[in-house]
């Protein structure tokens, strides 16, 4: 069967593997060390809770059988376990199909924990991860060639990718047709990097270029994936290109570096590859029935990018299989931020000493500059960033995140840099205000040694303490 496996593609195959193996490392890394606080038995939007109300039908995942923060814990590790072991290459030391069971192992358990993310696994990026999984489950290993169908599927999900978030930016925001959108975007996006600062300051006719450039590359490019080569690596070069410049300018968890994971195998590598036989009669069936029914399961995001009133980042089935994408279909102008503080007085007065909480990636600090943490994702500091567009965002789990705060809650805690009290002496109100920031200029900067300049707006959260009696000991 010739026709089925294209053995040029051996490298781009190998690649690809381990850079998915990768990214689930650092996706079973950030669930394990987070959990607790977002969604544990005592989180602030607990599991428990989520699967009593939520049918198993409509988010499968494990723990609709049984959930605690022990059992949790385990699955994580064991994801970040197996995902190690591929990024070791252990699929090519056993037979095909225990190789596609070992894939198999991290996409369920990955699609058991965003079943019951909820809010705080709302991304577009964690679709992304699992449609590529599943994908990758597909591939093969050594014994026999990749497949055909399954790296067109490859550059198909890489297309919706692109071209989807090229077309949630023409047809949303007026800044993206006019070219601007960039004069705020480095300095008003979910959580700036430690360029940042600089690509803001890069001169406005640059940021047209960078932006015309941005729309070559999400609406003409992508159809070039399915062009003859060269001109295929060409396109998926320049995508590979983009991503990183991406990378450099801010922090997406790894929105971009999946992106440049998917355009790897579109690249024609140089390789030797090994003699292999013809595949396995079951696997070709198996193969080509799970590509019939994606590409059957394909005219939901194919329809959605096609209607004027294209949503991005949306599943459309329970197990993720195919899902649509895009990213800054509208660009905020203005950044605001919410600041936490806590006081240890007894009755808040005019004169009470508010100590502020520093968070790990977002901006708190005027004097602290952004630091690097993509593709890890630091989710609170995320959902924070949606918090001050809105308080409707943080309707379902901000006061949570104050009660635990009250309670100097460990767990909560270790999702941030630093807490303003002991351990042993929690504060007794927590308040959140709502300050409005901006890059300072390059002459603010020399003189204060402050890469952000923010003035107060207004209350967010009024100074709150914990029922009496409700403080643990």
């Amino acid at each position: 069967m010739e026709w089925f496996g294209a053995t040029e593609y051996w490298t781009s195959r190998l690649v690809f593997q381990k850079g998915l193996a990768a990214l689930y490392l650092v996706a079973f890394l950030t669930a394990a060390l987070q959990f607790r606080a977002l969604i544990g038995e005592r989180g602030m939007l607990p599991v428990p809770r989520f699967v009593a109300r939520v049918p198993a039908r409509r988010s499968p995942s494990l723990f609709h059988l049984h959930y605690s923060d022990r059992f949790f814990a385990g699955c994580a590790w064991a994801g970040c376990a197996v995902a190690a072991a591929l990024l070791a290459g252990a699929d090519a030391l056993v037979p095909l199909w225990a190789a596609m069971l070992l894939w198999l192992v991290p996409w369920a358990l990955y699609l058991s924990i965003v079943n019951v993310g909820q809010t705080w696994y709302a991304f577009g990026w964690e679709s992304l991860l699992l449609e590529a999984g599943f994908l990758g489950v597909f591939l093969g290993n050594d014994e026999v060639a990749p497949p055909v169908v399954v790296l067109f599927l490859l550059r198909w999900v890489l297309f919706r990718v692109e071209f989807g978030a090229g077309l949630i930016k023409m047809r949303g925001d007026e800044c993206w047709r006019r070219l601007t959108c960039l004069d705020h975007h480095h300095e008003t996006q979910p959580m700036p990097g430690p360029l940042s600062w600089f690509f803001h300051h890069l001169p406005k006719p640059l940021h047209r270029v960078e932006t015309a450039a941005n729309h070559v590359t999400q609406l003409v490019v992508p159809f070039l994936l399915f062009a003859p080569q060269p001109v295929a690596s060409a396109a998926a070069a320049l995508m590979i290109v983009t991503q990183l410049w991406l990378v450099l300018s801010g922090n997406f968890a790894w929105l971009n570096w999946i992106t440049v994971v998917l355009a790897l195998p579109v690249v024609a590598w140089p390789s030797d590859p090994p003699p292999v036989g013809d595949a396995p009669l079951w696997y070709v069936v198996v193969v080509l029935a799970v590509s019939a029914l994606l590409l059957a399961l394909s005219h939901a995001p194919v329809r959605n990018m096609l209607s004027r009133r294209q949503v991005m980042n949306r599943s459309f089935d329970p197990l993720h299989l195919v899902n649509t994408y895009g990213a800054f279909g509208t660009v905020s102008r203005v950044r605001h931020e919410v600041v936490l503080e806590g006081t240890a007085d007894e009755t808040p007065r005019e004169d009470s000493e508010w100590r502020e909480y520093e968070f790990k990636g977002k901006p708190g600090d005027p004097k602290r500059w952004p630091r690097q943490f993509a593709p890890y994702h630091l989710r609170l500091d995320w959902l924070m960033w949606f918090a001050a567009l809105s308080p409707a965002y943080a309707s379902p789990w901000f006061g949570g995140l104050v009660e635990r705060l009250l309670e100097n809650d460990p767990d909560t805690l270790r999702l941030l840099r630093r807490s303003p009290f002991p351990a042993d002496a929690p504060p007794r109100h927590i308040r959140a205000r709502l300050f409005r920031y901006r890059f300072t200029t390059w002459r603010e900067l020399r003189e204060t040694g402050a890469c952000w300049e923010r003035t107060y707006v207004r209350e967010f959260f009024p100074p709150t303490r914990l029922a009496r009696g409700a403080r643990k000991s």
